[in-house]
């Protein structure tokens, strides 16, 4: 729990749904005053009827780092148990959609939060405006992130000007649009995985024999996790891999020091000296 009103809404109603609930908030240490977010949510807890934890954390390169958001979240989620529900809305998926679209990401860009995966997301169906008007009714005031306004920050752009004027051009509510998209992309997505896992990633002649897109999933969930920063590698990454294995060149850099390089019909990674 942030203190936000997606994550204040989610404790309300996993209490009104009967469950046992533990709130917990980890403080970055970004920011002078975190500790009192803290204390909001430990107010809220108390008065709801959960447990409460707190986690505190140093960044590594703190605030003036590179990736700051990447960064906190992977380092947050880090200290998370596994089974973590978190507060991610509709608004949240429409939102990561359209920042993985001018990333470059592949299939699983376009239908990020939703699907079988790592965290429990309960409220992946309501609008943001639907906790704020929970909050509002249950009179909690949230923590409004001051990180939520900063236009630094390519998802504060996309929340604050792309989707509006999305939903100006199109005169329609974008965000639904994006959401249903990304829940029909789901099986296709499972029926795509469920072919690459028959695929060795690192076999040349495997890969050239595959159907391309078969071939570009079995890359993709060869690198995710082994280079980058956790995030499924771009397409423009996958497809330099594609090219090593079909032969047009023997090795091809990656991704933060990383390359693919190929002996025979084989594929490897390895770091660059």
């Amino acid at each position: 729990m942030s203190g936000g009103a997606d994550s204040l809404a989610l404790l309300v109603l996993a209490i009104s749904a009967g469950l046992e609930v533990t709130a917990i908030h980890v403080d970055h240490g970004l920011r002078e005053g975190s500790a009192g977010e803290a204390d909001l949510v430990a107010e809220v807890a108390r008065r709801f009827g959960a447990r409460f934890e707190t986690r505190t954390l140093t960044l590594v390169g703190g605030p003036r780092g590179p990736n700051i958001e990447a960064r906190a979240r992977n380092a947050r989620y880090a200290v998370l148990p596994p089974d973590v529900a978190t507060g991610h809305t509709a608004d949240d998926v429409a939102e990561t959609v359209l920042l993985n679209l001018i990333r470059g990401s592949g299939l699983d860009g376009l239908a990020p939060l939703v699907g079988p995966g790592r965290l429990c997301r309960p409220l992946v169906a309501l609008r943001r405006f639907e906790t704020v008007g929970l909050c509002e009714e249950f009179g909690l005031v949230p923590f409004d992130d001051p990180m939520n306004h900063d236009d630094r920050f390519r998802r504060v752009r996309i929340r604050r000007e792309v989707i509006p004027l999305l939903n100006d051009i199109a005169a329609r509510d974008v965000v639904g649009l994006l959401l249903r998209m990304a829940d029909t992309l789901v099986d296709d997505i499972a029926t795509l995985d469920a072919k690459a896992e028959e695929l060795d990633p690192t076999s040349a002649i495997e890969l050239r024999a595959a159907p391309s897109g078969v071939a570009r999933r079995a890359v993709r969930g060869w690198l995710t996790g082994r280079v980058g920063d956790g995030h499924p590698p771009s397409l423009a990454v996958v497809e330099r891999v594609l090219g090593v294995a079909r032969g047009e060149m023997a090795r091809a850099d990656l991704v933060d020091g990383w390359r693919v390089a190929r002996t025979g019909q084989r594929l490897r990674l390895e770091r660059i000296d």
